[in-house]
């Protein structure tokens, strides 16, 4: 779900703008925040934003929450400062007890948004970064709409992730380093061609295809196959005969 917010985020640049110009304090620059929220992604600043969230001993600067469930947490930065990932370890920590996923970095103009795992410990990724002083508005509305409450409530956020996902690197060299992906292949090369390739050559080709950065990103070339169904063993064949085999001569010395 898309939601058009290009007209109030016109409106409400130049605030942000002017934030940095004069490079004003983490806590006003906190207030302006509020204030986006509420004017341009339609946030109720009563009930569904909340300031100053604890974590042990320490805080998070903004939670958005939707139906009394924490669904964002906002790290903020001064709207002059140069937002680096290592800013989020604080929200992290709050995000892991509340398995909260979605945590927003930002200094009013550069918006930096993270998915969070925590399988084996807490492991994030940058979704996206927008910086709204360089990037055009039509992009910059695009991406910021995800964090509209009604994009939220709907579960739009966690539909461009599944979708980002499927669409990684690594989902797609899973797809077509495939057996029968590379099948496909082979019989189009051998149609046009004239010739019929190795399995393993052609997925080497393919790989080499593939940027350094790339390369470097997937790791090793392997060739995903399909596994053979190991067949279940009848009933006759599961337990041992009692007493002698057949035909066997019983023992009746003693």
């Amino acid at each position: 779900m898309v939601i058009d917010i290009r007209r109030p985020l016109k409106k409400f640049l130049p605030y942000l703008l002017k934030a940095r110009e004069d490079n004003l304090n983490e806590a006003d620059t906190v207030q302006r925040l509020i204030k986006f929220f509420e004017d341009v992604l339609s946030y109720d600043p009563l009930t569904e934003i909340t300031c100053e969230k604890q974590v042990r001993d320490k805080y998070v600067d903004i939670a958005i929450k939707i139906e009394n469930v924490i669904r964002l947490l906002i790290e903020v930065k001064a709207a002059g400062v140069t937002l680096r990932d290592r800013h989020i370890e604080q929200a992290e920590r709050y995000a892991s007890e509340g398995n909260i996923q979605w945590v927003l970095l930002t200094n009013g103009v550069v918006w930096n948004l993270y998915h969070l795992t925590f399988d084996e410990g807490i492991d994030y990724e940058k979704v996206f970064s927008v910086d709204l002083s360089t990037e055009p508005i039509e992009q910059t509305a695009d991406l910021l709409s995800l964090l509209h409450r009604q994009a939220i409530k709907k579960d739009s956020l966690e539909d461009y992730w599944n979708k980002r996902t499927a669409l990684c690197p690594e989902s797609i060299i899973k797809a077509i380093f495939n057996h029968d992906a590379l099948r496909l292949i082979r019989r189009d090369i051998r149609r046009r061609e004239g010739i019929l390739v190795d399995e393993e050559e052609l997925a080497q080709a393919i790989h080499d295809m593939f940027s350094i950065e790339t390369r470097e990103r997937i790791g090793p070339l392997k060739i995903r196959r399909k596994q053979k169904r190991l067949m279940k063993p009848t009933d006759s064949c599961e337990q041992e005969p009692e007493g002698p085999p057949m035909g066997a001569k019983e023992d009746t010395t003693g």
